[in-house]
């Protein structure tokens, strides 16, 4: 597997001298690899085997203010290719802000952050783990049907080699399973899912338990009751409140500043969040799910308090991004084929204190929303409105399941009334524990 390494960076670096003898005044040449494997299956049977792999070749050359990307693959002409590149650069619009990463932004150490597990996982396992997840849930009491099971493995990475001095690789395992299955009968039926994503197989949760767990959620979900209108304080379970980070995330994206399509783009160093929020972005973590030794564009990433205390500290941002702001690239580039965004790494929002019981307890009645759904997000004014089902709060204790209804509330309220719990889970690259938010509206029948 190193030589093969080996011979794409050496591909990736005959591209970029070959663009450079063109006429390119500066150049680099990516990678993007990705190999995958699955076993899917429903009601006992096998419904579907799948397996890809590619390695994906894009040159950008940059002639002036001009630039232009193309995709390429392993066996064509570089020479041939690279003159094409340089030429359509030539003619395309100038771009002042796309340009290499700074020179001495660039990463010089790759640390070893332990992101690849070489374990080969047949397909007769992963059809076996796949199904015993299914028989799992389905011996649920309740659990009715399925919807499936699956098991994947896989592996991608990148490889990265600019005109400026900069050549590295790395790669990244992971491997998941998922059930999903549905409790009830006729109009009264529910479904609900577990998972296990890791990036290492041996840390992935049995299958009989996440089969046991999808099945007892789906159960607990049947005759929910509806609710009146009224205003409430929910509690985000730590599958919806990731999706609350995600929503932070998008909001304190640099692209999303620079094209003023974000509700905070003018919050820089002020308190945007509850005093007791503190959101960390963390690339070089030891075998975290958005770990990398470097960035699509080269640069090594330090750990960031995005959000300290409630006060915003900083955006996420590439080079061409942060050139728009009129900022400094802080190693959060992206890389997809011939394009370059900004995004976060391991990002996690920081527990509190207090069990999720423990802040039940003190907020008395309320609603526990474990699924919300629709698209009723605006990112530019930061209106919330969302579908949710969940279950219903009394005496600081979790009673009957509640569906049909739509909580609504404005994201920069929600983000100043936020309550963290204390069980933060860091093991997804959007980390989130239980989270209370007051003040929200519940429409209801």
């Amino acid at each position: 597997m190193q030589d093969q390494t080996q011979t794409l960076i050496d591909r990736a670096a005959s591209l970029v001298e070959a663009a450079k003898r063109a006429g390119a005044d500066a150049a680099d040449a990516v990678v993007v690899r990705s190999r995958s494997k699955s076993v899917s299956v429903r009601l006992g049977k096998v419904e579907g085997t799948d397996a890809s792999e590619s390695d994906d070749f894009s040159l950008r050359v940059f002639v002036g203010q001009k630039v232009a990307s193309v995709s390429a693959n392993l066996a064509g002409d570089v020479g041939a290719l690279a003159g094409r590149a340089v030429a359509m650069a030539k003619v395309s619009p100038e771009d002042r802000f796309n340009t290499l990463a700074p020179e001495e932004k660039l990463a010089r150490d790759f640390p070893d952050l332990d992101l690849f597990d070489d374990t080969e996982i047949s397909a007769e396992q992963m059809t076996a783990d796949a199904l015993a997840m299914e028989e799992a849930a389905r011996a649920v009491p309740g659990v009715t049907n399925s919807s499936g099971a699956g098991v994947s493995a896989g592996s991608g990475g990148l490889v990265l080699v600019t005109s400026h001095g900069f050549s590295g690789a790395y790669r990244r395992s992971r491997y998941s399973r998922s059930v999903s299955v549905i409790a009830g009968e006729g109009t009264k039926m529910e479904r609900d899912y577990d998972f296990s994503s890791k990036l290492f197989f041996a840390d992935l949760r049995a299958p009989e338990e996440i089969g046991r767990e999808a099945g007892e959620r789906a159960a607990r979900r049947v005759n929910p009751r509806k609710v009146g209108t009224r205003d409430v304080t929910c509690v985000f379970d730590p599958r919806v409140a990731r999706g609350m980070l995600g929503h932070l995330a998008g909001a304190i994206n640099g692209a999303s500043v620079a094209r003023k399509t974000s509700f905070l783009k003018d919050r820089m160093g002020e308190q945007v969040a509850h005093a007791g929020i503190t959101v960390i972005d963390e690339p070089m973590r030891r075998r975290g799910q958005g770990s990398r030794p470097f960035d699509g564009e080269g640069v090594g990433g330090d750990t960031l308090t995005m959000v300290g205390e409630g006060v915003l500290n900083h955006w996420f941002l590439s080079t061409s991004i942060a050139n728009e702001l009129g900022l400094e690239t802080n190693g959060r580039g992206a890389r997809s084929g011939t394009s370059v965004s900004a995004s976060s790494t391991n990002l996690s929002l920081e527990p509190g204190d207090k069990t999720p019981e423990e802040l039940m307890r003190e907020l008395g009645d309320g609603f526990y929303v474990t699924e919300v759904f629709g698209q009723g997000v605006n990112m530019v004014t930061g209106e919330y409105s969302r579908g949710a089902s969940g279950f219903w709060i009394e005496n600081g204790e979790i009673t009957h399941p509640v569906s049909e209804v739509t909580v609504a509330s404005n994201l920069k309220d929600m983000f100043m009334r936020m309550v963290p719990a204390s069980d933060l889970d860091r093991d997804f690259g959007m980390a989130a524990p239980t989270l209370v938010i007051e003040g929200m509206t519940l429409a209801g029948q």
